[in-house]
């Protein structure tokens, strides 16, 4: 029997019953749920699988100590009492991340450098020497979390962030995070089993996570690395068997659809999709909502529309106006999914959402609305048999009702409670509705319009498909159209050493 450890799954906030449903499809068990987070217990393969397959997983944590600070110098003492000899060699590299909730430690950074110094030190003080910190790219790297007195010291087995699959070959501004579209599609319920349509597509990536969803595939297919490779105890054998194992892929028999008023963004799109090796499953066209009409086939469709000053239109509440028109007369029979931010917004669709689900887009609190289109009145679609709201969304409904008390819908999270990957629309609202009188330049204030995901360096992107000894030799993506996933999978991964 394979021994079985915590294991730590962090997430944005709303996406927890979603993390936690994905993990028990892995077999995980002892699932709780947390706050941007879902604890778990497994073995080593689970922990692979988890950063291989979850949606909505960030990263993924393996504590190896849990104890009480006071002061720094607990930290350090705390840090110091661990044996990093299993866990850091000397000619490895490593960094430490920090998240910080407390009233006695106000700088994550301060925690993080005590963490380094303790591991430096009992280095020094067994060996004489001591291994090197590396920022940018470590072989070992550390998280500590704090909240109050309360730490937890972990190792990060997933590395770079699991948002970044892998196939983003270029972006538009404020595009939406992998996990997030993900979790929102997972929160549908749809599996692929209708045509799926996003009207204001952006550069694909609900598209995209759409086609991984209904393919039944696995996110981690196009990642060149997880930080658990570099680990002493990494099994290579094991891996290689996860990552080639599809046996869990399915036929996807229907088909995605996406549009876009700018053609920047559709060539944007069309070139991700390109490098995912989906273009059999995803169309991409310039086309405005204006002149959406009804798809010939059952359809869902989910979308987000512009609701602030990063991403607006000439009239962004007009927008949401015709956005409800459209659903009204050329959607019925199908159901919409909208992610927004701002309630003048949601009023302007004048449709009547069957639930409503509390989301945070990086730090805005948004709701993800559903609404069940059909003809004619509300009482005869019922009287037909038609069903706006099944009994499980009532339920969740009235959940939600009850969470709404304790909290204030479209609020910010303060500075410090940001999620860690808070990349995706941190901007202001600004209202078309009433336009404030311009300040003098000389007492208007500065605007950021600085885009605060890290741009992806195309570099890492080519084609996950060929062998990791020959990424020279790139071959296109596009050949997953002919569905030859066992070539995908044989070239991946043999004889990593040269590059370890």
């Amino acid at each position: 029997m394979t021994q079985q450890f915590e294991l730590i799954a962090k997430t944005f906030m709303g996406l927890e019953p979603v993390l936690a449903k994905e993990l028990a499809q892995l077999g995980a068990e002892d699932i709780v749920e947390g706050r941007r987070m879902v604890s778990f217990k497994g073995d080593k393969e689970l922990m692979y699988r988890a950063n291989f397959q979850l949606h909505t997983a960030i990263r993924i944590l393996k504590p190896i100590k849990h104890f009480r600070a006071l002061s720094a110098d607990d930290v350090y003492e705390g840090v110091k009492d661990i044996d990093w000899s299993q866990y850091i060699e000397l000619e490895k590299t490593f960094a430490v991340d920090s998240v910080v909730f407390s009233e006695e430690f106000r700088h994550s950074k301060f925690v993080a450098y005590k963490v380094k110094d303790a591991i430096v030190d009992q280095f020094r003080e067994k060996t004489g020497k001591r291994p090197n910190i590396s920022i940018s790219n470590p072989d070992i790297r550390l998280h500590i979390h704090i909240a109050e007195d309360k730490c937890t010291l972990s190792l990060d087995s997933s590395g770079e962030s699991l948002h970044r699959r892998g196939y983003r070959q270029e972006s538009v501004e404020a595009p939406l995070n992998e996990v997030l579209a993900a979790g929102m599609i997972l929160m549908t319920g749809w599996k692929g089993d209708t045509d799926f349509i996003d009207p204001m597509c952006g550069s694909g990536t609900l598209l995209i996570e759409a086609a991984l969803i209904a393919r039944n595939m696995a996110p981690g297919l196009f990642r060149k690395e997880y930080a658990f490779e570099k680990w002493p105890d990494f099994d290579r054998e094991l891996f290689d068997e996860i990552y080639n194992d599809d046996s869990q892929e399915r036929e996807f028999k229907h088909h995605i659809y996406g549009y876009d008023v700018d053609v920047k963004a559709v060539n944007t799109a069309r070139l991700n999709v390109k490098a995912a090796g989906l273009t059999s499953d995803i169309t991409i066209e310039e086309q405005d909502f204006k002149i959406f009409t009804q798809p010939k086939n059952k359809s869902i469709m989910v979308t987000n529309p512009p609701y602030g000053e990063r991403i607006s239109t000439n009239d962004l509440l007009g927008t949401y106006k015709m956005i409800g028109e459209r659903l009204k007369h050329q959607f019925a029979g199908n159901e919409a999914w909208i992610l927004s931010y701002r309630e003048e917004c949601f009023a302007q669709i004048g449709l009547k959402p069957s639930i409503k689900i509390p989301v945070f887009n990086g730090s805005l609190e948004c709701e993800f609305r559903k609404y069940q289109m059909f003809d004619g009145k509300m009482r005869e679609f019922r009287e037909e048999g038609g069903v706006v709201k099944t009994d499980e969304e009532k339920r969740l409904m009235a959940e939600r009702r009850r969470f709404k008390q304790n909290r204030e819908f479209k609020k910010r999270l303060d500075e410090e409670q940001e999620n860690a990957e808070a990349d995706i629309r941190s901007f202001k609202f600004r209202s078309l509705e009433k336009k404030e009188p311009k300040k003098p330049r000389e007492t208007r204030e500065p605007r950021d319009f600085r885009d605060s995901r890290d741009y992806r360096d195309s570099r890492d992107f080519r084609d996950s498909k060929t062998s990791r000894n020959n990424r020279d030799a790139r071959k296109s993506r596009d050949t997953r159209d002919s569905r030859k996933f066992d070539k995908r999978k044989n070239n991946r991964r043999f004889n990593h050493d040269e590059e370890d």
